[in-house]
């Protein structure tokens, strides 16, 4: 294949391209793991002239040490034959992105930076709160949704990242966390949602086979009523992560009219609201007790009126949705054109919404001080970038 025709298109700001680039090899050459499926496992041994007896009783022995005992080398896997354990290292690698940066916030978020083999950045943020532990899981490398109100929205999109990279930050947490071998009682990290980088629904194929490792029961063992996924509204794909993931659905809304939604969503200007809120009515096994999320920023002066709050809870009763409104004051970074609604404003739309019978919780604003919160993440080294040539031109030799 030649060069250009791996790269992906640089998406516009209405219709993101939804072809990946193709993953770069592995410069060592091995094969990855980390992300296969248990008969994609089997076929890799088979493939790298095993036995089928023998491949089929070794991915079982993998399996189990990569996701309950959190494995990273092949030396530590005390069942398999001495003898054995080189031919897996000189073939195959258990890696993790690699950690560049790891922040901790005064509120106790982590945020971490990392790095994918073929040097591009992202990040994953893990919120601590009493009751439990929300990882929140990227996606894509960048984004192209181009939200206005967005930090992430501003970035290009580099590429998709594959299972083995989305179920490597679960797996990097766990790590973080001191939670192998792998248990369901007692964990800290308890819940996952794809809020991180990127549109999940426009890497449907990768989130859905990482998804599937991280609650399979001999995997990773999160249920998918701990996993929330988050859309901008790629209404095709809605029906198909009902019924292909499973998993709790969260909607970023953010608006009620189609021109304050066209600005500051501009997928909208594909998927109208009617569309969208539609596909949510249609989503597979929404109900009163898995009900819908609706991700709303508050917006100084441009969708936190009493009006919007009354047309929110008006077109929730016309679909018949069973959901609640996560409010999320506005997060400000550098160069963001809009502003945070004042507190009595949020709680004056808050109470309107609650009047109504749908719970609306105003979202505590966690991890701002490390850029962490809803809306930041943008990749450190991306803001590093611009200023690090000139930090290490003016450095002693």
């Amino acid at each position: 294949m030649s060069a250009d025709t791996t790269l992906m298109p640089i998406a516009g700001a209405i219709d993101p391209v939804t072809v990946p680039r193709a993953p770069m090899p592995r410069a060592d050459g091995k094969v990855e793991l980390v992300g296969l499926t248990k008969d994609q496992l089997r076929t890799a041994l088979e493939t790298a002239g095993l036995e089928p007896k023998q491949a089929k009783l070794r991915s079982k022995q993998l399996w189990h040490w990569i996701y309950n005992r959190g494995a990273t080398g092949f030396a530590q896997m005390t069942d398999i034959a001495k003898a054995q354990r080189p031919w897996l290292e000189k073939k195959f690698t258990l890696s993790r992105p690699e950690v560049v940066e790891a922040q901790v916030s005064s509120d106790g978020t982590r945020k971490w930076l990392l790095r994918t083999h073929d040097g591009n950045d992202f990040e994953m943020v893990f919120i601590p709160d009493a009751d439990r532990g929300t990882l929140c899981v990227s996606s894509q490398v960048g984004c192209t949704l181009n939200c206005r109100f967005c930090h992430t929205g501003t970035m290009r999109l580099v590429r998709n990242l594959e299972p083995s990279e989305i179920v490597a930050q679960v797996m990097l947490a766990r790590d973080a966390l001191g939670e192998w071998p792998s248990q369901p009682e007692g964990r800290m990290l308890t819940n996952i949602v794809m809020m991180g980088m990127g549109e999940p629904l426009y890497n449907f194929d990768n989130v859905r086979d990482a998804l599937k490792i991280v609650m399979d029961g001999d995997g990773l063992g999160l249920s998918k009523r701990r996993i929330t996924l988050s859309t901008s509204g790629v209404v095709p794909m809605m029906e198909r992560c009902g019924a292909e993931i499973g998993v709790n659905l969260a909607v970023s809304l953010h608006a009620v009219t189609k021109e304050v939604r066209d600005e500051i969503v501009p997928l909208n200007r594909k998927y109208g609201i009617e569309q969208l809120l539609q596909a949510c009515a249609d989503y597979p096994g929404a109900n009163n007790a898995r009900r819908i999320t609706f991700e709303y920023v508050m917006l100084k002066d441009k969708n936190d009126s009493n009006a919007d709050a009354r047309e929110l809870v008006r077109l929730i009763r016309q679909y018949k949705l069973p959901a609640k409104v996560n409010l999320i004051p506005f997060n400000p970074w550098p160069g963001a054109e809009y502003e945070c609604s004042e507190p009595d404003r949020i709680r004056s739309f808050s109470n309107i919404v609650f009047e109504a019978g749908i719970s609306a919780p105003v979202r505590t604003p966690r991890g701002r001080d490390i850029d962490a919160a809803c809306g930041q993440l943008k990749t450190a080294a991306e803001k590093k970038s611009r200023a690090q040539p000139d930090r290490e031109a003016g450095a002693p030799a």
